[in-house]
């Protein structure tokens, strides 16, 4: 792969993480803030993200994969996610921003997936090829929180109308990008089988994987709060700038994904998955605690903590999948995992982290945050807790000629 075509697609991955990050991160403040929409309402709307995740397997096993052309399906689905994102900019009461919005996520969360299968297609070798192309999504989505941050539009329906804008532009920019045409499905491989075939659903009867899959599932019910509330809160106490603070996450991410071989090696999956969670309660304590006063270090703590949170559960998380996993089934187990996690698991977040946050509502403006991200410390403890009892890591993996389980070396 020449130096152009990894220009092409490093530019293909900024764009589509600017655009999420543009309006997402501060998505539930205007809400809150400005339209004054309720926790519940909020945290629904958020959630919407979820939907669009759970509905992307089937989209893009069952119809993209088939019969459209990779790049001219991205140009539509992001044109004309532009479009509406741009109308849901525009709305004021819930049922039809809310159903806006949904529409939105529905158009975009398959554009993750086709973006990642068309950087793949243009590899000789994507293990090697693929990290320092995707890192440029991580880049597009702190560029997008530094400007939203700069400019000071936090509380503002402008973040969406510029993601709106920079939708647009992908679509164009797509139809420019190498044709990438549909992959010929396998004979007799039809339906829900060939999105989550019963061999990697087979997996998760499996003890470790299956406790595996349940703690992924759970674990995300508080990576919720986190993702929905945190620029509300700290725009609520008086942080200046916090979508360009939060940004801090995103590079310590960057940073620790650089960290996971040294430390895979010394704590392995089990420990590695403990840690992540264990960030998670950390966090939130950091939040329920720390001011912007004398403080502050606390939330800065537990923004940077994003990087443990993030790489040590999920990438290694799937790192575990991909060694479980004959290699037919790997994809089709990440997708199920990503299902489960992004998908249902996000979705109930939505739903509770909204709830709770109305539910300590001291009016229309201000929320007893303290005891709000209590809730998902001590709900992120318990899965922790039951995760050290119940978890253990069996060393084998499905070998890809027969479907025995065969023994597999420690990490």
């Amino acid at each position: 792969m020449n130096l152009t075509m990894r220009g092409r697609l490093g530019l293909m991955m900024f764009l589509e993480y600017f655009i999420w990050g543009g309006w997402y991160v501060t998505f539930t403040t205007w809400l809150s803030q400005t339209l004054h929409f309720s926790g519940t309402q909020a945290g629904v709307a958020a959630g919407a993200t979820a939907i669009g995740a759970m509905v992307s397997p089937f989209f893009v096993g069952l119809v993209a994969d088939r019969f459209f052309a990779t790049q001219r399906l991205l140009a539509l689905l992001h044109g004309l996610g532009g479009v509406v994102l741009y109308l849901a900019s525009r709305q004021t009461e819930f049922t039809p921003l809310y159903s806006l919005v949904l529409l939105y996520c529905l158009f975009y969360m398959p554009t993750m997936a086709l973006t990642n299968s068309l950087a793949f297609r243009q590899m000789q070798d994507p293990q090697t090829q693929f990290g320092p192309i995707r890192v440029l999504g991580t880049a597009g989505w702190i560029v997008a929180g530094l400007l939203v941050g700069h400019l000071r539009i936090e509380s503002t329906a402008v973040p969406m109308e510029i993601a709106a804008a920079c939708s647009v532009l992908m679509g164009l920019y797509c139809l420019t990008l190498p044709h990438t045409p549909p992959l010929r499905m396998a004979e007799g491989t039809t339906g829900l089988a060939s999105v989550f075939p019963l061999e990697a659903v087979k997996l998760l009867g499996e003890r470790s994987m299956a406790v595996f899959a349940i703690a992924s599932f759970l674990i995300c019910i508080p990576l919720q709060f986190y993702y929905a509330f945190t620029n509300p809160f700290l725009n609520e106490i008086g942080v200046t700038n916090a979508a360009g603070k939060m940004t801090g996450g995103q590079i310590s991410e960057l940073l620790c994904m650089l960290l996971i071989p040294w430390f895979f090696r010394r704590l392995g999956v089990k420990y590695m998955l403990v840690a992540g969670m264990s960030a998670w309660t950390l966090r939130y304590l950091f939040f329920a605690y720390g001011n912007p006063d004398s403080r502050v270090w606390m939330l800065w703590a537990g923004i940077l903590l994003h990087g443990i949170c993030y790489d040590f559960f999920f990438v290694t998380g799937q790192i575990y999948i991909d060694r479980k996993a004959s290699k037919a089934l790997r994809a089709a187990a990440q997708g199920l995992i990503t299902f489960l996690t992004y998908g249902a698991g996000m979705f109930v977040g939505s739903w509770i982290s909204g709830a709770v946050v109305e539910h300590y509502a001291a009016g229309a403006t201000t929320h007893n945050w303290p005891a709000i991200w209590l809730v998902p410390a001590v709900g992120a403890a318990v899965i922790l807790l039951l995760f050290l009892v119940t978890f253990s890591e069996r060393k084998k993996t499905m070998d890809a000629t027969d479907g025995e389980l065969a023994p597999q070396s420690a990490p």
